[in-house]
């Protein structure tokens, strides 16, 4: 099994940058594909952006492209968000995720193993 621990939210205004980062416990974290999702309250968890097992092969969302950037350091068991140009409607608890597997996944059901999350508040 696999457990995941994010770290780097908080508080920032508008136009701020955070980075995120999820480190793995065990020993195969370079051959699950990541993904990083957000919830608002009252609202469906949502995809931001994954990445492949190698790290060649990345999707992000419509509404982060251009302003995040996701990367992976398998020696070190982690992968990072970088957040930049933030919004208020980036307010979210962000969560990792990880499934067994090559290639990207978008779909949440399809990940098998989730972090506890952390919270990111943009004020206006």
């Amino acid at each position: 099994q696999v457990q995941f621990v994010e770290s780097g939210g908080g508080l920032v205004q508008a136009g701020g940058s955070l980075r995120l980062a999820c480190t793995a416990s065990g020993r195969t974290f370079s051959r699950y594909a990541m993904g990083w999702f957000r919830q608002a309250p009252g609202k469906e968890r949502e995809f931001v952006v994954g990445i492949s097992r190698n790290g060649q092969s990345l999707n992000y969302a419509d509404s982060v492209k251009g302003r995040f950037n996701i990367s992976r350091d398998n020696a070190k068991n982690t992968v990072y968000l970088q957040l930049n140009s933030l919004k208020p409607e980036d307010t979210a608890v962000y969560y990792c995720a990880g499934r067994y597997t090559i290639g990207v996944q978008i779909i949440p059901a399809n990940y098998d193993y989730w972090g506890q999350g952390t919270q990111v508040t943009v004020s206006s």
